[in-house]
């Protein structure tokens, strides 16, 4: 069985990047009809804050997808005190005492002598003297995994072959001065708890793919498939970024973004396969080929997100749409007819509420040079009650009157009757207005 997770750290909202990996982790197991696992990176006390945690699990919700388990981190430090000691007793997580300010020195040394500036593992050379003297400073150590000189390769499900000289790498830390455990020990005691068989994240990650093999390793451990998709860039190529709600998942339901359309367009968009619509996470999910996408950065297109979301509205039944319906108000026996009238011009289902206050309570606006040719057309009005052929009847009436055609007919008898210079089919539309006979106020 194929199990896979998705990670989020509640430092942040969501975004289009982080929605990203989640769906391809979660399409990727239910295509197989595998296992997906929620699982919350919130060692980071300081920053993690429980309404992000709720946030992500409504941002999540708000696409249709749903997870197996859920975990937390912070529910398991016993479990990485376990790991680190294993470590110790192998001599694999040493103890470290360099400040940043050591550190930075001893890089800017190695880059100008034209060597990588990685950590020179000065702490291994220190004497039990040595160290006594750092613990009387007052110096608390962190935990670094001594990685071994064999180079570091796996299969990446869309990379291909990966090959990363450790020599090219710092020896990871894995413990914090303060204790805390970090993601590179973390995500792999919990990957290999939960058996995950398949991680997919971005290519940002390679390098930790890289280390955290070796901590597999070390541990005894089988380690997961690793893919590494393209990372998603905002308007002007940059980054996207939690920290900066960078295309928020809240920002975009707010707006009105239909989560059907961003589901359709992050299970395409950077692959060789066209963006379209998707009736259902579980039909994305059914198409879903990890192996059509490339490695190159991808520029994500909020218009192109924004006109997606319009297919997806005006392509909605009314049986799917009629909950949220009812929620703006649109309920009752014309509900039905009125979202077929109005739906193939909308753009966001929450505008139909507009056009359903229109169907109720009526809107008129009508242009003074065009008031003497109204007057005239609302006079051929034919009486209630209307259906759709009552449009067509009326205008050819009116034309008949008065010689008007094409926009200068059309237009003004659609705004007498709705506020609006377009809108919803005046034949579809017509039958559903509520107002007073016009003829008569």
């Amino acid at each position: 069985m194929i199990r896979t997770r998705f990670a989020p750290s509640p430092t942040g909202l969501l975004h289009v990047g982080n929605l990203r990996t989640a769906l391809f982790n979660a399409m990727l197991a239910r295509r197989g009809a595998g296992w997906f696992l929620l699982r919350f990176d919130d060692t980071d006390d300081a920053r993690s804050e429980e309404r992000f945690v709720e946030a992500i699990r409504a941002d999540l919700r708000w696409v249709g997808l749903d997870w197996d388990a859920e975990a937390r981190q912070s529910a398991r430090l016993s479990d990485y005190e376990t790991a680190a000691e294993r470590l110790r007793a192998a001599g694999r997580l040493y103890p470290c005492w360099d400040t940043p300010e050591e550190l930075e020195l001893a890089r800017r040394a190695r880059r100008a002598a034209g060597r990588p500036p990685v950590y020179d593992r000065r702490a291994l050379s220190l004497t039990a003297a040595d160290r006594a003297r750092l613990e009387a400073e007052g110096r608390r150590p962190h935990w670094r995994f001594r990685l071994d000189p064999e180079p570091m390769a796996w299969v990446d499900g869309v990379l291909g072959p990966q090959r990363i000289d450790p020599a090219s790498v710092s020896d990871p830390v894995l413990i914090r001065e303060d204790g805390r455990f970090l993601y590179t020990l973390c995500s792999v005691v919990d990957d290999a708890d939960f058996a995950i068989t398949d991680v997919v994240r971005g290519a940002d990650h390679v390098t930790n793919t890289a280390v955290q093999l070796q901590i597999f390793a070390a541990l005894d451990a089988a380690p997961p498939r690793f893919a590494h998709h393209s990372l998603l860039t905002g308007p002007g190529g940059a980054a996207l970024s939690k920290r900066e709600g960078s295309l928020a998942l809240a920002d975009l339901r707010a707006e009105g973004i239909e989560p059907l359309a961003l589901v359709a367009l992050l299970a395409r968009i950077g692959s060789s396969r066209d963006v379209a619509p998707v009736a259902s996470l579980a039909e994305a999910a059914e198409d879903f080929d990890l192996g059509a996408f490339g490695a190159a950065p991808v520029a994500f297109d909020l218009d192109q997100l924004r006109r997606l979301s319009a297919q997806v509205v005006r392509a909605t039944p009314f049986g799917a749409a009629a909950d949220r319906l009812a929620a703006l108000g649109i309920a009752g026996p014309k509900a039905a007819a009125f979202w077929d009238a109005a739906r193939p011009n909308l753009d966001r289902l929450t505008d139909a509420a507009d056009w359903w206050r229109i169907a109720e309570d009526g809107a008129s606006a009508i242009a003074p040079e065009d008031a003497a040719f109204v007057a005239t057309a609302l006079g051929l009005l034919p009486p209630k009650p209307w259906d759709a052929a009552t449009w067509k009847a009326w205008t050819d009436a009116v034309k008949a009157a008065t010689g008007r055609k094409g926009a200068a007919l059309h237009r003004p008898l659609r705004r007498a009757l709705t506020g609006r210079d377009s809108g919803p089919d005046m034949a579809a539309f017509m039958p559903l207005l509520e107002r007073p006979d016009a003829r008569n106020g």
